[in-house]
């Protein structure tokens, strides 16, 4: 019974966190600056569960309010965050408004020419966490391919970055992925309207086409504001915390480590068995149907770092993700041959696509030190910094 209460639980533990003025006011919340616009178009939503407005669904919204829309596009974990981490998504009906659903996560990762002549308009309205290897900034691509090849134009419905601050490798593009498709760093510090005006800017669409855009910005907002995001964005970011911690602790995908994928408390603590009698904190991961199946270490009990109180002012005023972590940890580590390996697991992992550079693990393998390691970042954080400034829509703090 406790179970059931968890996801309402986790969810009612995000709520928003604005300026000492107004609040934000996201793109889509403000449906006079876009709705007239849009009527008497047939209308397309690439949308999940954090596309809301008040506590509807865009969709929901949007549809009672007249607006035609033909056919919503679901990415990575389904249109109601029903599906884990990299599980493929089939197309369906939505029960709620007898919309068809188009899985971009699947059989495809973008809307086909069949589909984008169905529609007038392409809206894009997803939450994302601000991070390279978090793949709604590839969709965000490959959406806008698909407009600048059936000359369709995107609106971009704004949302505020909750990791608003520029830190990290910049990507080699040897070492492109599904994880990482951009040569920007780990931490890009723009909202999704900017960066699609980056995408645009740079050339990163095939043949460097151009796509249409007409973005709805933010109210209210100015880079580096704290913004509590009011919905869980994946199913292993379930409160504010992971997310705030996603940025760092992703890169231990690539290690021997369990983030806590296959518990309830996924991305704020680090363990393995082998680092029985080095740690007194311990949890063991299951198997967990919409979150983990297959988890790392599955049934293992795993001595680590707990870092739910973990305070992350300091790192988010300094601009950095924690790399200290990876630093002491593998020093920590008994076997450390098997630290970077994760062959062991189903769940296959690799540091240099997380990182975007092979330095970094060589780096953590030969005890540099962390201002070592910053250094090797430059020039390229630097010059990413300068062409970041052209995109910009909000001022800085």
């Amino acid at each position: 019974m406790k179970l059931l209460w968890l996801p309402f639980l986790l969810l009612c533990s995000f709520v928003f966190k604005t300026g000492p003025d107004e609040p934000i006011l996201t793109g889509a919340e403000q449906i006079d600056a876009y709705l007239p616009y849009l009527k008497g178009k047939k209308v397309g939503m690439l949308v999940n569960q954090t596309s809301i407005i008040g506590k509807k669904l865009s969709v929901d919204t949007l549809h009672a309010l007249g607006l035609d829309i033909k056919l919503i596009f679901g990415p990575e974990h389904g249109f109601r965050n029903n599906a884990s981490n990299g599980d493929h998504v089939a197309d369906e009906v939505d029960p709620k408004t007898g919309i068809n659903i188009v899985s971009l996560y699947g059989k495809k990762n973008r809307p086909t020419p069949e589909e984008m002549a169905k529609i007038d308009v392409l809206i894009f309205d997803i939450q994302d966490v601000g991070c390279r290897f978090y793949t709604y900034i590839n969709t965000l691509r490959d959406a806008m391919r698909s407009c600048a090849e059936a000359d369709k134009e995107l609106v971009i419905l704004d949302r505020p970055n909750p990791n608003d601050f520029v830190d990290g490798p910049i990507l080699d593009m040897a070492l492109e992925s599904g994880i990482g498709r951009f040569p920007i760093p780990i931490t890009h510090g723009m909202t999704i309207g900017e960066f699609a005006q980056m995408i645009n800017g740079e050339g990163w669409i095939a043949n460097k086409q151009q796509c249409k855009l007409k973005i709805i910005p933010l109210k209210n907002y100015t880079h580096g504001m704290d913004y509590t995001l009011p919905v869980a964005p994946s199913p292993n970011l379930n409160t504010q915390q992971s997310i705030l911690l996603y940025p760092s602790l992703c890169l231990f995908e690539g290690t021997v480590l369990s983030q806590g994928r296959g518990t309830y408390m996924p991305f704020t603590v680090l363990g393995a068995p082998a680092l029985k009698g080095k740690f007194d904190f311990s949890f063991t991961p299951v198997s967990l149907k919409g979150m983990s199946e297959t988890p790392l270490h599955q049934d293992q009990a795993c001595y680590g770092l707990d870092l739910r109180e973990q305070k992350m002012d300091s790192f988010r005023k300094k601009g950095r993700i924690n790399i200290r972590w990876m630093i002491d940890l593998y020093k920590t580590y008994p076997i450390k041959e098997k630290f970077f390996d994760r062959t062991q697991s189903r769940q296959m992992g690799n540091i240099d696509f997380l990182a975007g550079t092979k330095q970094f693990k060589e780096q953590i393998i030969a005890g540099k030190k962390e201002k070592e390691i910053r250094k090797s970042w430059e020039p390229g954080l630097s010059k990413y910094k300068e062409m970041r400034k052209k995109y910009l829509l909000y001022s800085e703090k």
